[in-house]
């Protein structure tokens, strides 16, 4: 799914306006009636009454035409819009059909406002700004919102929660709407996907209001949302006639001393992802415990007892992985510095290998093209050289470096990020809290070294192995919950994940 920001939103709403063709106050009254429908399907209970705050735009026409509905249907509901005066067209349209249908479910303040009497358990609609709004709130406007903060009530957001700026990461000095809900017309806001906007966003959910589907394909976007749709049409379908050598031979070093156990989640991930055949190096110490938990791992066992030494024989692969585990020793440094020449395919690197490759920028020259790296937020920080930054700036220093570097960069957590070589960015739509725990970045590692050695290319690699990891997630939670899931869930949920998108 694309995603847009909001002045191209504008551009989409306009483009509909004129081929669709439809009035704009028609349109509004499109999105009022998907609001209507979304929030009686959370709210089901026609005991439930609701307090609609609108603005002066377009965004308040949207709650004026939601009062409307609601009380046409029979539901107790009371508006409350809000000014210095002036209006939008479309939402002067709204306030006047509510006046003349439904008078008593609406009440206007201008400059000034009065805080009114609402019960506990009413559903508060947020409609006061939507995505367009570009400065910090203050007057009358900031009053409200900080009003509708100081209660206890659910808080339903049209839109975008009011004070946020859709496109970027907001500050915590500025005042905004903290919403439970926000239901995002047509497309997902960027915005959401930052951390710092969660608190204030709340659950979102996005409604299709039908702008013009011409406008959508047309328009340019760096920003996608990587979803079940996209995924499943980068799947390759298994001949009936393929052995073991279809499916690619990789490679993966991994593990230290004390740490068999990131190259064991690893190694079970890339099987249950479909490599046909698997080699670890790894230090001789770890050569038992390797052999016995995963008889279905060539190890190839490296001179040295307590870590990664030397390897060399990376022509013999289809697909190298480097990092779950290895450590910084200085002999793994030299390793590391001895290979990278030798490496020409693309290659997974993840933890130690990152920080490796962090402490000495020289070696970055050496990464073949369109490799992947997998780091979560602090080894992201070590690699880009940065500390301390807002969930946006990060973004656009892996742009930076992906495009400089022609790399992958896959940034783990939340809504996980791949940032491509020519600037695209896809967020990830599957994946939950239960994966912040040990093990669950090695677990992607073999997911995409495999996915790279049975001849996906290293976008679709990146894009179906993190989509995979998050579903194989999600579904261990039939069995577990977040707080008890182990990257070991994950791993035996691979199957189920596959088995989800190829059943649908």
């Amino acid at each position: 799914m694309k995603i847009f920001t909001t002045s191209q939103i504008r551009e989409l709403d306009k483009y509909t306006i004129e081929n669709e063709p439809i009035k704009s106050i028609d349109l509004m009254e499109r999105a009022a009636e998907a609001l209507f429908k979304a929030l009686v399907s959370k709210f089901p209970d026609k005991k439930n009454s609701f307090c609609v705050f609108a603005g002066p735009g377009n965004n308040g026409g949207d709650a004026l035409a939601l009062t409307r509905l609601l009380k046409d249907n029979g539901y107790t509901v009371k508006s409350y819009l809000i000014s210095t005066g002036s209006l939008s067209a479309d939402c002067a349209i709204n306030k006047s059909r509510l006046q003349e249908k439904h008078p008593d479910a609406f009440e206007e303040h201008i400059d000034k406002f009065v805080k009114p009497s609402i019960a506990d358990d009413t559903i508060i609609v947020d409609g006061l700004f939507g995505s367009g709004l570009n400065k910090p709130l203050s007057g009358i406007f900031a009053d409200v919102v900080d009003f509708i903060n100081s209660l206890k009530n659910i808080v339903v957001a049209i839109d975008v929660p009011s004070g946020i700026n859709a496109d970027t990461c907001c500050s915590i000095h500025e005042t905004k709407i903290k919403a439970n809900y926000t239901f995002s017309l047509q497309f997902p806001k960027i915005g959401f996907f930052y951390f710092e906007n969660e608190r204030y966003v709340g659950e979102w959910s996005v409604l299709d209001i039908g702008l013009h589907p011409e406008g959508i394909k047309q328009k340019e976007t760096d920003f996608y949302y990587l979803d079940e749709q996209e995924v499943k049409a980068l799947l390759k379908k298994r001949s009936k006639f393929s052995h073991k050598g279809s499916f690619g031979h990789l490679v993966l070093l991994a593990g230290s001393k004390g740490m068999a156990g990131a190259s064991i989640l690893s190694a079970k991930a890339a099987l249950r992802t479909g490599v046909g055949l698997l080699t670890v190096h790894g230090p001789e110490g770890n050569r038992c415990i390797l052999q016995t938990v995963t008889p279905e791992v060539i190890y190839d066992a490296d001179c040295d007892q307590d870590c990664i030494s030397r390897f060399y024989h990376v022509d013999k692969y289809d697909a190298i992985a480097i990092g779950p585990g290895i450590g910084i020793q200085s002999l793994t440094v030299q390793m590391l510095q001895n290979l990278l020449p030798l490496i020409r395919i693309p290659a997974v690197f993840d933890a130690d290998a990152i920080n490796i490759i962090s402490a000495q920028k020289t070696l970055l020259r050496h990464i073949p093209e369109s490799s992947i790296f997998t780091p979560h937020p602090k080894e992201f920080e070590r690699f880009a050289g940065i500390s301390g930054i807002c969930s946006q700036d990060m973004l656009q220093k892996a742009k930076e470096m992906a495009e400089e570097y022609q790399i992958f960069i896959v940034l783990k957590g939340a809504y996980t990020r791949i940032v491509t070589p020519d600037g695209k960015v896809y967020f990830n739509s599957t994946g939950n809290p239960g994966m912040a725990t040990a093990g669950s970045g090695d677990v992607l590692t073999g997911m995409i070294g495999a996915l790279l050695a049975q001849g996906y290319d290293s976008e679709d690699a990146a894009k179906l192995g993190v989509y995979l990891h998050g579903l194989a997630a999600d579904l261990a939670l039939e069995n577990e919950s977040e707080e008890s899931l182990m990257a070991g869930d994950i791993v035996d949920a691979i199957g189920k994940a596959f088995k989800s998108l190829t059943s649908h």
